[in-house]
């Protein structure tokens, strides 16, 4: 049952969604969004510039759905395309999906209720979110953080959100705050806008999560982020800008953080079948956090393979495209992602995560009784 359905005037809901030759899964977008069980909405597609079919996809969908708008400008970015649905946009709430991405009938629903519900001091809900392929079938990844309340320094440390599809905002927090980073893609560092986006954000309001998986993040190997070096850059410039306005926040956060992403950066090269991309990204994260890089039981068999397949395949190293490596599809359900879940909790890199994030609640709580 919709837990709005009874009241007379549900909060608009803007759902906003840049669009860059988006053809292939625009459709898909949008119908998930269409099949919300919450439906107070208004759809802003921003076509940033497509030399594709984009356009007449969305347009073929306004004409079944007036709550659909598209608006186009020239190809400016992510950011400033996100910026300009804002700004056309009413609703009381905003609610970013990348144009490949979809949400389960349910998030919205579920978002609202916890931010309705919630007080003012808090800006930000965001749901689990799973990995999915070209077919909407779950490939094995997943992000089901439980951090809540404040969390500047553990977004500082991880992007623990996951992805720009993930979080239900207040209007008011752009009020405060500002749009999305157009700068970055100047510097030809885009990528995280949106983890910059959350931690200004954070600086000022509390976030929330929905701890169920209502988000599908769709892992191609053609997306933007696999643009791993301007994605480095990006999360390079934003932890400087974060040292330079925070320096009461410890040094060794900036280190564990960039392990951390290069980690996520590996793990992408590898999907997308670069290993070379994979080893170069791995060195990189041992090199700024080596214990916690041990801890990882994973990056063993990540590092064995991706050499393997230089050895045995050097060639395609050197010039041929790569088949992009492929996790498993048809076999995998929420249920096996749900057991993972339950076995990488109890796992040693975990376990010591755990214990940094108290360390930090503590350093905290420490340096406010001083």
């Amino acid at each position: 049952m919709n837990t709005f359905q009874n009241n007379l005037k549900p909060p608009l809901v803007s759902v906003i969604i840049p669009a860059y030759n988006a053809e292939k899964f625009i459709a898909k977008t949008l119908e998930s969004v269409l099949s919300q069980t919450y439906q107070k909405l208004e759809i802003l597609v921003v076509d940033d510039g497509s030399t594709d079919t984009t356009a007449e996809i969305v347009n073929f969908f306004a004409q079944k759905d007036s709550r659909i708008i598209l608006l186009q400008q020239s190809n400016a970015g992510v950011a400033a395309a996100r910026n300009l649905a804002i700004e056309k946009s009413h609703g009381e709430y905003i609610a970013p999906i990348d144009a490949d991405d979809i949400w389960y009938p349910q998030n919205l629903e579920k978002q609202i209720e916890c931010l309705t519900k919630s007080e003012p001091t808090v800006g930000v809900v965001y749901s689990w979110s799973v990995d999915i392929n070209e077919q909407d079938l779950l490939t094995g990844g997943f992000y089901n953080s439980t951090i809540a309340g404040e969390v500047y320094q553990a977004l500082v440390y991880k992007y623990f959100i996951g992805n720009a599809s993930s979080s239900l905002i207040r209007r008011a927090c752009f009020e405060k705050i500002g749009g999305y980073n157009c700068k970055l893609k100047a510097e030809n560092a885009q990528g995280c806008e949106d983890w910059e986006l959350h931690l200004r954000i954070a600086e000022h309001y509390q976030f929330k999560v929905v701890p169920e998986y209502l988000v599908g993040y769709r892992q191609i190997a053609s997306s933007m982020s696999c643009n791993y070096a301007a994605m480095a850059k990006g999360h390079s410039l934003i932890m400087a800008n974060v040292r330079q306005q925070h320096p009461e926040i410890p040094s060794n956060i900036y280190r564990w953080s960039s392990s951390n992403f290069y980690i996520y950066l590996a793990v992408k090269s590898n999907r997308s079948g670069n290993h070379r991309s994979t080893l170069f990204w791995l060195a990189q994260a041992f090199k700024e956090d080596l214990f916690m890089s041990l801890l990882r039981h994973n990056l063993y068999l990540l590092s064995i393979t991706s050499l393997l397949k230089i050895i045995v395949s050097p060639p395609a190293e050197s010039g041929l495209k790569l088949k992009p490596t492929s996790e498993s599809s048809e076999d995998t359900t929420l249920a096996t992602i749900e057991t993972r879940t339950k076995v990488h909790r109890m796992l040693p890199s975990q376990v010591y995560e755990r214990m940094r994030f108290n360390s930090l609640i503590t350093q905290k709580i420490q340096s406010k009784t001083h």
